[in-house]
Order: structure tokens, then C-alpha cells, then sequence
């Protein structure tokens, strides 16, 4: 297998690439919630991100966490709710641009919680929490993978998990529900597909072998410890995987779309 990282508009170059290639189970995509349901809404795509793709299987999720620098006066998300009203438009928080998973965790954050805070784009994850750890900017909605190796630093901190659990890598940190802030999930996961009209045989072949990858303890422990949640057994089939994103796009689509997201 070669691995080629195609880049540009947030992974669409390379999800295009394979919509157009041969159906003979030699191009894949490891698409993601950003390629296959924000792209979508924030883009103008020469493609159709459900229906120019077979689906093989979920491989992978992770949720975002809730954190701010480390001298944020709130002590849990209960405070933090409570202080971002008592402090209209005077917090920022921090995110990778347009259309990325910290930016419309942010947004979706605003909408649920009736708070309101700025909301300052960056060039990517990396510099963004470069500025929260120096105290430029106030919080972060981000990825688990991105926040975890600060946490267990104690550079940030963290209040709660957007998701239904906790995460196995810091089990400690509560999830929103926990944190009387339920119904607030945003998680990103990936998803392995091959372009429309793949055989069945080459995608129930292809299925085999991510199941059998996924159930390999070497490989388990090192996703659990990146903040990565493996998918159970029943959900790793290309048709959980179909109904996996087209629930995605039922819940997203109407608040991207409300929030008016496009990306040049």
C-alpha cells in the first residue's frame, strides 16, 4: 500500500482524485467528517461526497475537548457557561479556519449554550494552541489527539469532552453530559471508501482487512493512547459506515448551512 497525502481545500483535491478513479479497489480515500460532510456545505465540489463513493468501513473517532489556558477563572464547564454570558463577545477562542472541526465546534457551542464569544481563525491547529498556551487567546474547541499531550503537561485546561464518553487516554476529564452541558457532541472520524461501482467482493475483501487491523492489540493501544476511539465490531461494516454518514450530514448540514461557513 502506498500512502499518498494529497493536500488542498481541506482534503477535497484528494477525495476528487478518487471519486474520479477506477472502481478496481486500488484508489482509496481515507476520508474524514471534514471531506465527507462539511466539505460539502463550505465548498463548491466537482463531486457528490455520498453518492460518487462506496463505503468499506468506520475506522476511527475522536471527540473534541473543551479547553482554555490555564488561567481561565472558571473552575468547571458549568462556571465556564456562567462567565461567558456574565462576559459577552470579551473571550476568544481560537480555531483552524473556516470550516474546520474547531471552528464549528465553536459555533455549534455558541448555538447550544447561548454564549457568545469571538472567534479567531488561524492557519492551522498548531499555531492556534501556540497562542492559547501563551494566554493570547482564551479557549479551544479541539481535537483529543491535539490537547491530550498538553493536558497531561498541565499547560491547559481542560473542562470537558464532547462526546457520550470519556476518553480512554485521560479518563479523568468528564464528558459535557457529566458536566450539565448534555447533548453537546462533536466528534471527527475517519472512514475508508473507494470510488462508486467498486465490486462488492473487492469491498467486502477490503472491509476484512481493516477489521482485522482494528482487532490487533499493537494497533489499539497505540490509537487509544493518540485519544483515538475504535468503533465496536457491529459498527465497523460498510453499511453502518452509510448510515454513520448520512446521519452526519442530517445533523450538520442545516447548521453549517445556518451559519453561512464558506471556504475560497
Amino acid at each position: 500500500m502506498i500512502v499518498e497525502n494529497v493536500t488542498g481545500a481541506a482534503g477535497s483535491i484528494g477525495a476528487g482524485r478518487v471519486a474520479r478513479a477506477a472502481p478496481d479497489g486500488y484508489s482509496l480515500i481515507l476520508g474524514n467528517w471534514t471531506t465527507h460532510v462539511v466539505n460539502p456545505v463550505v465548498y463548491s465540489l466537482p463531486y457528490d461526497a455520498v453518492n460518487d463513493f462506496e463505503p468499506i468501513a468506520l475506522v476511527l473517532s475522536q471527540p473534541v475537548l473543551i479547553v482554555a489556558r490555564q488561567s481561565m477563572p472558571a473552575g468547571n464547564l458549568k462556571e465556564l457557561i456562567a462567565w461567558l454570558k456574565a462576559n459577552p463577545d470579551k473571550a476568544s477562542a481560537g480555531n483552524a479556519g473556516a470550516g474546520s472541526a474547531t471552528h464549528v465546534a465553536s459555533i455549534f457551542f455558541q448555538r447550544e449554550t447561548g454564549t457568545r464569544f469571538q472567534l479567531v481563525p488561524y492557519r492551522g491547529g498548531a499555531p492556534a494552541m501556540q497562542d492559547l498556551l501563551a494566554g493570547q487567546i482564551d479557549m479551544m474547541f479541539d481535537l483529543a489527539a491535539n490537547t491530550l499531550p498538553q493536558m497531561r503537561a498541565g499547560t491547559i485546561k481542560p473542562y470537558a469532552v464532547m462526546a457520550k464518553s470519556r476518553v480512554d487516554a485521560m479518563p479523568e476529564i468528564p464528558t459535557v453530559d457529566e458536566a450539565s452541558v448534555p447533548g453537546i457532541y462533536v466528534a471527527v472520524w475517519n472512514g475508508l471508501w473507494a470510488p462508486k461501482g467498486t465490486p462488492k467482493s473487492i469491498i467486502d475483501r477490503l472491509n476484512a482487512a481493516v477489521v482485522e487491523a482494528l482487532a490487533d492489540p499493537v494497533v489499539r493501544q497505540r490509537l487509544t493512547d493518540l485519544g483515538q476511539e475504535i468503533p465496536p465490531r457491529d459498527q465497523q461494516t460498510p453499511q453502518a459506515l452509510a448510515a454513520y454518514h448520512k446521519a452526519e450530514i442530517a445533523k450538520w448540514w442545516p447548521i453549517l448551512k445556518a451559519a453561512g461557513i464558506k471556504r475560497e
